[in-house]
C-alpha cells in the first residue's frame, strides 16, 4: 500500500515539472501580443509600473484558459514519455501494476486542471474583464492628465492632440488647445480658456470639460468654414478609442436562452454569446481530455524522451486547433 502511495506521488511529481515549464512558456508567448503596448504605456505614455502590472494581472485569466489545456497534455505526454524511455513503465508493469492503475494520478491531475480552467472560464474571466475596464479607465484618465502638461503637444489617444500653453503658471487650468481628427470628414480645432477632467465609469468614458471657448471646423466641402462659441463643451474620449477596451459583460445562460426564445433563435448577438458560453465550457473539457490523452500518446512516443514528448504534445495541440 505504501509503495502505491509513493508511486502516485512520484508520477504526480513527474507531471508538475513539465506542466509548470510549458505553462510559463505559453503564457509568455501569449503576453508577447500585449508586450509592445504595455512597454509603450510604461515608456512613451508615462504610465506607472504599478498600473502596467495591474493590466498584466487582469489579462492572466484569459491567457490561462487557453494555455492550461495545452500545458496539461504536454505534461502528461512528457512525463509518460520519459517513464517509457527510461524503461520505468516496464518495471512497473512487471510488478503487476496496470496502465489504468498508473493513470490514477494523471486522473487526479486532470481533474485539478479541469477545475481550475472551469473556474477561470466561468468566474475568473468575467471578474478580470470587469476590473480591467476600471483599470483601463484610470489609465485613460492618467494619460489625459499627463497630456495636459504645459508647453508640450501630447496625443493621449489616436487622432486627439492636446496642447496647454505654459503662460500664467499660477493658474493651473487656464488655456487649452485641442485638435480632434477622429472624424476625417469634420476635423475640429478647439480653443478654450478653462478645462476640467471628468470620468464616468458607467459609460466607459473620460471627458474633458472645456469652458468659454471656440470650435473651428471645416466640413468635407473645402469652401466652407464654421466657427461656434460655447460656454461649456464636453469632449468625450471613449474607452474603445483608447485601445484599452475590455471584454464586454457577458449575460447568464438563462438570459441568453430567453433572448433567443423571444427572437425565435434568430438574434445573431444572442447566438454569438451562446457560442462564447459553450466555448467557455469547451476549454475546461479539453483540459480534462488532453491530460488523459497524453498517457497513451506519451507511451507511444517513448523513443523521444522529454524533449520529444514536448514536441509531440505541441503537435497534437496544433492539429486539434486546426480541426
Amino acid at each position: 500500500m505504501f509503495l502505491r502511495t509513493l508511486l502516485d506521488r512520484y508520477i504526480f511529481t513527474e507531471l508538475l515539472s513539465p506542466f509548470s515549464v510549458s505553462l510559463g512558456a505559453l503564457c509568455f508567448v501569449m503576453l508577447t501580443r500585449e508586450l509592445l503596448r504595455l512597454v509603450e504605456l510604461l515608456v512613451s505614455k508615462g504610465v506607472g509600473i504599478v498600473a502596467v502590472l495591474q493590466v498584466f494581472a487582469h489579462l492572466m485569466p484569459s491567457f490561462l484558459v487557453l494555455t492550461l489545456p495545452i500545458a496539461g497534455i504536454i505534461a502528461s505526454i512528457t512525463a509518460f514519455g520519459r517513464l517509457s524511455f527510461d524503461k520505468e513503465l516496464v518495471a512497473m508493469q512487471t510488478a503487476g501494476l496496470s496502465l489504468m492503475r498508473l493513470a490514477r494520478p494523471v486522473l487526479l491531475f486532470a481533474l485539478l486542471v479541469f477545475g481550475l480552467t472551469l473556474w477561470l472560464a466561468q468566474w475568473g474571466q468575467p471578474w478580470s474583464s470587469m476590473n480591467l475596464k476600471k483599470v483601463a479607465l484610470n489609465l485613460l484618465r492618467d494619460q489625459l492628465v499627463l497630456a495636459l502638461e504645459r508647453g508640450t503637444f501630447n496625443e493621449p489617444i489616436p487622432k486627439i492632440m492636446i496642447y496647454v500653453p505654459d503662460e500664467n503658471p499660477e493658474q493651473a487650468t487656464t488655456g487649452i488647445f485641442v485638435s480632434d481628427e477622429r472624424n476625417a470628414d469634420d476635423p475640429r480645432i478647439i480653443v478654450a480658456r478653462q478645462y476640467e477632467v471628468l470620468m464616468d465609469a458607467s459609460t466607459n468614458q473620460v471627458a474633458l470639460r472645456l469652458q468659454h471657448g471656440v470650435i473651428h471646423s471645416r466640413p468635407n466641402q473645402a469652401d466652407q468654414y464654421e466657427q461656434a462659441s460655447f460656454a461649456s463643451y464636453d469632449l468625450k474620449l471613449s474607452l474603445n478609442q483608447s485601445g484599452y477596451s475590455a471584454t464586454e459583460d457577458r449575460p447568464s445562460y438563462d438570459t441568453i436562452i430567453g433572448q433567443l426564445a423571444q427572437s425565435q433563435w434568430r438574434d445573431p448577438s444572442a447566438l454569438r454569446r451562446l457560442m462564447e458560453y459553450y466555448k467557455d465550457l469547451a476549454f475546461p473539457t479539453a483540459s480534462l481530455v488532453f491530460c488523459l490523452l497524453g498517457v497513451p500518446v506519451g507511451i507511444a512516443s517513448k523513443r523521444s524522451g522529454r524533449i520529444g514528448g514536448f514536441a509531440v504534445g505541441v503537435l497534437v495541440v496544433i492539429i486539434y486547433y486546426m480541426l
